[in-house]
């Protein structure tokens, strides 16, 4: 049984990894009662990201199981806590992957609190009740108002939900190097997959030159024609790789299997960044020549703040801008995550909690 308190009396349905199994059956648990600075959140709709799939498995090591997954949660919210004032019922909200930090460090103080030392998942975290925290594969949800965003009135709930992991992670990446707000650079977005697809619309729409860099020759027409990628490059292909040496300002790199950073780094530009936003179960090979030959420079970025994820979202709806999704039933879930391990989607599930297909 997950660890409880005496004020989780709420009963709520949901879906479950019971095992390492990988498999999600249903599940019914308590939640918290809404409490001064809580929303609840009818859910609506759950993005399926490749982590539910870690955590289900086990991947990791740090499950606490029943693992109730799901960190892309969009939804109506039910219930205001007395201390809510930027929230009402009937507001049309989103839950990203956090769900708790300290609250007193430098970094929340100045909303990077993504970054906290101790901070908390939206799923199979430590709340500071005490109690394990179960995500969005469910019914409702109760939520710190301090970690929920508001959706713009025009973006639909069901492909806006994946942006509050794909989209804001690739987007955190394209703000820390200023191309939000200045356009006019060569930007590369390695794999065409669930962040990849999102940051190609992301660099279109910021006004840059994108170039998608793939291992699937298939994927071109797909980049070029459906969201508007000006160029690609076949990353196996030799000569593709040196007519585009030192061509590029920024490079996105999204893909999670384990590959080697060198002929990626030939194509920046000196002085050029590599933002790497996956997470290979493996560690990657960085040669030194490419990157001290180009005076080239490798960072890291995760999931955005609260704060970073409403800028985002704003964004979003300015320009009109969402997920490709395929929606799926909730008895649907395993098999969703079986066609994920296969990389067999276009380009994020999402799972329709509330099954009414609703047009919010």
């Amino acid at each position: 049984m997950a660890q409880t308190t005496p004020n989780h009396t709420q009963t709520v349905s949901g879906w479950a990894a019971l095992d390492s199994s990988g498999k999600v059956v249903p599940y019914t648990f308590k939640r918290r009662e809404n409490g001064v600075n809580d929303v609840t959140i009818e859910i609506m709709y759950c993005g399926i990201c490749h982590t539910d799939l870690h955590f289900a498995k086990n991947d990791w090591g740090i499950s606490m199981y029943p693992v109730v997954p799901g960190h892309e949660i969009t939804g109506i919210i039910t219930k205001v806590g007395s201390n809510v004032n930027k929230f009402k019922l009937g507001d049309r909200v989103g839950v990203g992957c956090l769900a708790a930090s300290c609250l007193e460090c430098d970094f929340c103080k100045s909303s990077h609190e993504n970054y906290c030392d101790q901070i908390q998942l939206t799923y199979n975290g430590i709340f500071w009740d005490g109690s394990i925290t179960y995500g969005g594969y469910s019914k409702f949800l109760v939520a710190d108002h301090r970690y929920v965003v508001r959706i713009p009135e025009n973006l639909p709930m069901d492909a806006t939900a994946p942006l509050l992991c794909a989209g804001i992670t690739v987007f955190s990446a394209f703000k820390d190097s200023n191309l939000v707000d200045t356009p006019g650079k060569r930007v590369g977005v390695v794999g065409l997959g669930g962040l990849g697809h999102v940051a190609v619309k992301f660099g279109k729409a910021f006004g840059h030159h994108v170039t998608v860099i793939s291992t699937s020759p298939s994927k071109e027409k797909e980049a070029r024609d459906r969201l508007g990628a000006d160029d690609f490059i076949v990353s196996t292909n030799a000569e593709e790789l040196q007519a585009a040496r030192r061509t590029l300002d920024f490079i996105v790199d999204t893909v999670s299997a384990k590959h080697s950073l060198g002929p990626t780094l030939e194509l920046l530009k000196v002085n050029g960044t590599l933002a790497v936003v996956c997470a290979p179960d493996q560690p990657m090979e960085l040669p030194a020549f490419p990157l001290i030959f180009g005076k080239r420079s490798v960072r890291g970025s995760m999931t955005g703040s609260t704060k970073e994820t409403q800028e985002m979202l704003d964004v979003c709806g300015k320009h009109n801008i969402t997920c490709d999704i395929e929606l799926v039933k909730t008895d649907n879930i395993n098999e969703a995550w079986d066609r994920l391990a296969r990389n067999d989607v276009r380009y994020r599930f999402v799972i329709d909690i509330a099954g009414k297909s609703s047009n919010l």
